[in-house]
């Protein structure tokens, strides 16, 4: 009779599973039989030099979206299956926009994703370098992700001025850029077009936003990676390093989704081209 539901996964000859491999950056090669041969890979790595990254590289390839895009309800299927047994572990397979990311269970963020998501939409691959740089590092590398996530609010301001046709501003650090992208964004806290009721709270709102980007880039400049740092010393922990990605990512979406109601039929270049 039947032989069962169908695999999860994907089907991969011989080749195809070197080439997948060697795609993870592992030089794999078949020795008899495929699944012994993947399995005794597998073990080797995980006996091997910080497995945690190598392994945690082929399971996002394994769960890569692009190779579902027709069986979009079988991708979901291999996350649901790789979680449930990954959990027991404390980790997990999360899409952040097109990508896949292996992090610790119950450590993702929306607006991550969001932002991640938003960034392909409009072809900003500044903001994705940024923020894939900072989610990376804020484990083990926290001065270079506190980097990162400042590097992703000035290139959110910097598409936003050349979009514009602005200049930059004569300060060029990140509450320099946010302080000249907020007027043409209407977002002056001395505005008037806003409904009295609530005119005193989006102007402290608005006030606090420029309080934490400003709070971003000193903590980039004093802790951070930017301008050096003494060998075996870090300033700052891992718990303050996602504060500062969460904060970054927070006003770089909130900057990106303003560009978009204001200017909904012109898209952000890319910040790329603009020199310091």
């Amino acid at each position: 009779m039947g032989g069962g539901p169908p695999p999860i996964g994907i089907y991969r000859s011989g080749p195809q599973l070197e080439r997948f491999m060697r795609g993870c950056n592992v030089d794999f090669r078949i020795n008899g039989s495929r699944v012994p041969s993947l399995t005794t890979a597998l073990l080797d790595i995980n006996r091997g030099f910080e497995p945690e990254k190598v392994l945690s590289r082929i399971i996002e390839a394994a769960a890569d979206p692009r190779d579902f895009i027709h069986e979009p309800e079988r991708h979901i299927a291999v996350l649901d299956h790789l979680n449930r047994v990954l959990r027991f572990d404390g980790f997990e397979v999360q899409q952040q926009g097109g990508r896949m990311r292996f992090v610790e269970a119950g450590k993702g963020v929306p607006v991550l994703a969001e932002l991640a998501g938003l960034s392909e939409v409009i072809d900003f691959d500044t903001v994705s370098r940024d923020l894939d740089r900072a989610l990376a590092s804020s484990q083990t590398d926290p001065e270079d992700a506190v980097t990162a996530a400042c590097s992703t609010v000035e290139g959110v301001c910097r598409s936003i001025l050349i979009e514009l046709g602005q200049p930059l501003p004569a300060k060029k650090d990140v509450l320099g850029l946010y302080n000249a992208v907020k007027q043409p964004l209407g977002l002056s806290p001395d505005r008037s077009d806003i409904d009295p009721l609530i005119a005193g709270d989006v102007r402290q709102i608005l006030s606090g936003l420029a309080t934490v980007i400003g709070g971003v880039g000193a903590l980039r400049t004093h802790g951070g990676d930017a301008h050096g740092r003494e060998k075996g010393y870090a300033r700052i922990d891992t718990r303050i390093a996602r504060l500062s990605i969460h904060a970054a990512s927070t006003a770089a979406l909130f900057l990106i989704e303003t560009w978009q109601r204001k200017f909904p039929t012109r898209p952000l270049p890319k910040a790329d081209h603009l020199g310091e």
